[in-house]
């Protein structure tokens, strides 16, 4: 008799231990997925909160925040202050990371260099074989088959096709004045693959294929990238050492929202950028709106050794100071909710 109530005391107990559990839903942006994922299960190994995302992509994630269908949204496309404001959201950065341009051609593994003029020439439709003179120029010491280039981009609204549709509107003034940049554009051609992961599926796939993803997933899948033509006119591979380097000669503005593309300097890699989380100003959960505090004080702490790693670069601490004051916006009836966590 003792063993049966005993045994209804540890149920009733790990049943009440469970409604405690505080559990935040997010979702958007897939660039930081990777990273995300370890640092959703960390947080959750050492404070017992757990932490949902969907991997949505950066349009998506937007909208779930603006919305409040979701405690908080990622997004690697940057919300102007203005935005910011009207949406009641704070934008927070994480991490930055660069965006590779991958392919698949047989027997040219490594070593492929593209200029930002031919990238901008492909993805416009002009350039339609891999043996094009302009290609070739590049790459004097390979044999290029003559197969037609297969055009990857995404088909969901992207915060990784904000950061390349930025690069090429910076590096062409044809794609800028045919195209532009954002989340969202009207490709001149191309096969839409959802998620970095859809566009990586269909570079992996397809012999001849081109496209853009995030740099954690060129290497997971084991994907070749091409060496890019800086504007400095250095070929550079994306790195963690290379988009801190470009990153440094970009200076973060109060609302955060700045892209780090076509960075001068000998060693800069020109497709990069920052992601954020969007949370909300005022939440009506204080458990919820507290986990959210202490998770980016969590992986601004603790975070940084997962995220390179998984080849993302740590934010440099000034940054992480900027960032930690905007804390101090978040509130709960009206009331700080830092302060609430002392």
């Amino acid at each position: 008799m003792r063993k049966w109530i005993l045994l209804l005391m540890i149920l009733l107990l790990s049943s009440v231990s469970l409604g405690q559990q505080v559990i935040i839903n997010g979702a958007g942006a897939t660039f930081p997925y990777p990273l995300y994922s370890r640092w959703f299960y960390e947080f959750e190994r050492e404070t017992g909160i757990k932490i949902n995302y969907q991997s949505v992509g950066s349009g998506a994630g937007i909208q779930q925040a603006k919305a409040g269908t979701v405690d908080f949204g990622a997004t690697d496309a940057p919300l102007p202050g203005k935005e910011q404001e009207e949406s009641k959201l704070i934008m927070i950065p994480t991490v930055a990371g660069s965006v590779a341009i991958v392919y698949n051609l047989p027997n040219v593994e490594k070593g492929l260099k593209l200029s930002r003029e031919v990238i901008a020439d492909i993805y416009l439709g002009k350039i339609k074989k891999w043996d094009d003179p302009k290609i070739k120029a590049l790459n004097k010491d390979i044999n290029l088959p003559s197969i037609p280039i297969v055009v990857a981009r995404r088909s969901d609204g992207s915060g990784t096709t904000a950061i390349f549709t930025n690069f090429l509107s910076a590096v062409s003034s044809e794609w800028k004045e045919k195209v532009g940049a954002g989340t969202s554009v009207n490709w001149p051609v191309g096969i839409g693959g959802k998620g970095n992961e859809g566009v990586a599926g269909i570079v992996k796939n397809t012999i001849g294929a081109i496209g853009y993803v995030e740099f954690a997933y060129a290497v997971q899948n084991k994907l070749s990238y091409a060496q890019i033509k800086n504007k400095y006119g250095s070929f550079v591979e994306p790195s963690i050492d290379t988009v801190k380097y470009a990153a440094s000669f970009f200076k973060l503005p109060e609302d955060f929202a700045v892209y780090i593309v076509d960075a001068p300097g000998k060693n800069s890699y020109p497709i990069a950028g920052y992601t954020f989380l969007l949370l909300k100003r005022e939440y009506q959960d204080l458990e919820k709106a507290k986990a959210i505090v202490k998770f980016i004080r969590w992986a601004y702490e603790k975070g940084d050794k997962y995220a390179e790693e998984l080849l993302y670069v740590p934010l440099p601490d000034n940054v992480k100071k900027l960032a930690l004051k905007k804390l101090d916006l978040i509130t709960y009836q009206g009331k700080k909710v830092v302060d609430l966590l002392k």
